[in-house]
C-alpha cells in the first residue's frame, strides 16, 4: 500500500506527478515512526531504504534514483542529466527537465517547494528555512530554470507542509535580521510573549515566488510543528528534549517526455 501523500492543483499535468509526504505509510519506529526518509536521522539504515522504496513505488520509480541533496541552508541550485548525479551535492535546490529522473526534498518544519513549468517541461525542488531564504534561494531556483529553457509566466508552485506562525516563535534578533534584509518582510512578524514574535514561513515564500512572478502559488497551510500524526518536527523534538526526529519527503518527476 502506498504512503498517503498531498499534492497541489497548481502542479497537477499532463506527464508530471509529485507529492508531499508525511510520517504515515513508513516502517520506522520509535520517534521515527513511520515514514522517515532522512539518511541523516540515527533511525535504523535498512528502515529508511524501505521507506524511500515505498515513496518512489508510489510514482512507479525505483528507489535508488530518488535524489535528495545534502541540504547546508543556502541558494546553491544543481541541475540533473539524463544520468542523474555522480554524487550528493551540497545544495538546497534541484532542477531537471530530463523524464524519469525525480527531485527530492527533506524537510523537518522548513518549507519544501516544488516547481513547474507544463509548458517547457523544466521542474524544481527546493528547501527553504529561514537562512535559506535570506541567503536567496528562491530566485536561485527561478533563475536556474529560467536557464534550462522555463518562461517566467509559466512557472507554478507549491509551498508544502512547514511549521505554522503560530508555532513558529523566534527573539527579536531573529525578526531584525529580515527587516534589515527587507523593510517589507515585517508584515510576515506578528507579536507574541513579550519580545517574541511568530514568523509565517510559508507566507514569506509565498510572497518572494511572487516577487519572481509566479502564479499561482499554492499553499497548504498545514503546521508542521502541531499536527504530530501527520508531520515530523524539527522543533517539537526540540521542544520535548528528544535526541533527533524523523524527516519529511516532497518529490517531483517528469514521467515522461510530451
Amino acid at each position: 500500500m502506498s504512503p498517503p501523500f498531498l499534492t497541489a492543483p497548481a502542479l497537477h499535468a499532463p506527464g508530471v506527478v509529485h507529492g508531499f509526504f508525511g510520517r504515515q505509510g513508513g516502517v520506522s519506529a520509535g520517534i521515527y515512526a513511520a515514514l522517515n526518509a532522512g539518511f541523516g536521522s540515527q533511525d535504523d539504515a535498512k528502515a529508511v531504504t524501505e521507506n524511500r522504496r515505498r515513496v518512489a513505488a508510489a510514482f512507479g520509480l525505483g528507489p535508488s534514483i530518488l535524489l535528495t541533496p545534502y541540504q547546508v541552508h543556502g541558494a546553491q541550485v544543481e541541475r540533473v542529466g539524463p544520468a542523474g548525479l555522480a554524487e550528493r551535492p551540497r545544495c538546497d535546490g534541484l532542477i531537471t527537465t530530463e523524464p524519469g529522473v525525480p527531485l527530492s526534498i527533506l524537510t523537518a518544519d522548513c518549507a519544501p517547494i516544488l516547481l513547474l513549468d507544463p509548458h517547457n517541461r523544466v521542474i524544481g525542488a527546493a528547501h527553504a528555512g529561514w537562512k535559506g531564504l535570506l541567503a536567496g534561494i528562491v530566485p536561485a531556483i527561478v533563475a536556474a530554470m529560467l536557464n534550462a529553457g522555463a518562461e517566467r509566466g509559466r512557472i507554478c508552485a507549491a509551498i508544502g507542509p512547514c511549521i505554522g506562525q503560530h508555532s513558529y516563535e523566534v527573539g527579536p534578533e531573529f525578526m531584525a535580521r529580515f527587516v534589515e534584509h527587507e523593510r517589507s518582510t515585517q508584515r510576515f512578524f506578528c507579536a507574541g510573549r513579550g519580545d517574541r514574535s511568530h514568523f509565517d514561513l510559508s507566507g514569506a515564500c509565498a510572497a518572494q515566488l511572487e516577487a519572481e512572478g509566479l502564479l499561482p502559488v499554492h499553499q497548504f497551510g498545514a503546521d508542521t510543528c502541531a499536527l504530530e500524526a501527520e508531520f515530523f518536527s524539527n522543533r517539537r523534538a526540540l521542544l520535548r528534549g528528544e535526541a533527533d526526529y524523523g524527516r519529511n519527503i516532497s518529490v517531483i518527476v517528469l514521467t515522461r517526455a510530451l
